[in-house]
């Protein structure tokens, strides 16, 4: 029995419908921006594995400080004590940051640092006595897989299974191209019930419903009407965190900074699984009270971990340095060069790139559905070519590692160009 055959008898894969899905490749070895099958067949890693690998595979300098944390301090419990790793970090982070984040809570993934969020907003009223019970989100979003995050995520078939189990959630219109005003009003209207904690987003780009990208002078309002009815608002850079949209968080192209961020992902550069959400003063100070029942009564075993504390440092100085800046504008003028050529074939809808995320949507007969036949048929034609790529629908996205090379992303490019010609 092979390793994908054992794989299969012993394991349940994420988003998976085993009983209709074959055996899966069995990676061994990952290097920059290519991973190895068991076979010696040789992948392209388009997505960076999900978008939190931008550093590339068994990258030498995050494993060397991997390396010198696991034999230093490994772990200790964060709940009643702290270590040099986590102070340096936060210091890091709150260098880079929107300067108006001034406090660092760590978690172990996207989910959890969105549900840190939205308890942080709920709680903040209740401890001032006030009823905000609701959250403000966007359609089509997808802020993760926890009850709080299902909850804020609008794509329905992740979460039609738990309806009636979930926190209230209204969810207003995405301010793409035609629906500026449409979004705003809506947003309007909510904020001025005095009824809603917080409004989450996916800050410019919504990367789970297929790249959907929108302006942020729309998103600088929308933080506006939000101040003014004191409904704090929570940037899930998740995904657009640390260089992805060309700039380090996506709110740096924002005038009106979020209250509070939700990280992860790349903030490890792909190594361990670790998640932080921020806060401002404000926010802080509303559990800063002798009374114990006020506090932030939330925390996870392995909550700043050390050695994902020295991982995290590691991946951070690695963005900063001017090696990977110029990758990231080289890999953008890539995307850029590419769109210009793809988005004139007859097949190709619409292009959009913003950093180094590209995406096109193929033109279809009807509705495509998220797992649909299109989608299967593109992801088989990419991974039989050693490419991978997770095309949403009929929606074909590239989220590189920023090391990956011209020759790579040609080839990157190539592949899809034949996709779109099959379908």
């Amino acid at each position: 029995m092979n390793l994908s055959e054992k794989d299969q008898l012993y394991n349940w894969h994420p988003y998976t419908q085993h009983k209709t899905t074959g055996l899966l490749p069995a990676i061994v070895k990952g290097e920059g921006a290519l991973l190895w099958e068991d076979s010696g067949k040789e992948y392209i890693d388009a997505i960076a594995s999900w978008w939190v690998n931008p550093f590339g595979h068994s990258n030498k300098v995050i494993a060397d400080a991997i390396y010198q944390q696991l034999t230093t301090l490994e772990h200790v419990l964060f709940g009643g004590f702290t270590h040099n790793r986590a102070v340096e970090l936060s210091e890091k982070l709150l260098a880079i940051l929107p300067s108006n984040q001034k406090k660092i809570f760590y978690s172990d993934n996207g989910s959890t640092a969105v549900e840190v969020a939205l308890k942080g907003a709920l709680q903040y009223y209740y401890n001032k006595g006030e009823k905000r019970t609701k959250v403000i989100a966007f359609e089509d979003a997808f802020h993760g897989d926890t009850f709080g995050a299902m909850a804020a995520s609008g794509i329905t078939f992740y979460t039609e299974a738990f309806q009636g189990s979930m926190l209230e959630v209204v969810r207003i219109p995405v301010p793409t191209a035609g629906n500026e005003e449409r979004s705003l009003n809506a947003l309007r209207e909510l904020t001025a019930t005095e009824e809603y904690a917080a409004f989450i987003f996916e800050p410019l780009v919504q990367g789970a419903a297929g790249m959907v990208m929108y302006p942020a002078e729309v998103l600088d309002q929308m933080i506006a009407i939000c101040r003014k009815h004191q409904v704090f608002a929570i940037a899930d850079e998740v995904m657009t965190g640390f260089g992805k949209t060309g700039k380090t968080f996506a709110s740096d192209y924002l005038v009106n900074k979020p209250d509070m961020m939700c990280l992860s992902k790349a903030l490890t550069g792909g190594t361990i699984p670790m998640a932080i959400t921020t806060f401002t003063q404000e926010v802080f100070d509303g559990f800063y009270n002798e009374d114990v029942n006020k506090a932030l009564f939330h925390g996870h075993t392995f909550t700043a971990n050390p050695t994902c504390c020295a991982a995290a440092i590691a991946s951070i100085g690695l963005l900063e340095t001017p090696e990977m800046q110029h990758n990231i504008v080289r890999i953008n003028t890539k995307h850029l060069a590419f769109e210009a050529q793809i988005k004139q074939h007859p097949k190709v809808q619409t292009t959009r790139v913003l950093g180094v995320i590209f995406a096109l949507e193929i033109k279809t007969e009807g509705q495509e559905s998220y797992y649909g036949g299109m989608r299967n048929k593109l992801y088989n034609f990419f991974i039989e070519n050693g490419v991978i790529l997770r095309p949403v629908g009929n929606i074909v996205y590239i989220i590189p590692p920023y090391i990956m090379t011209d020759e790579q992303l040609d080839r990157v490019y190539s592949v899809i160009e034949r996709a779109v010609e099959m379908v």
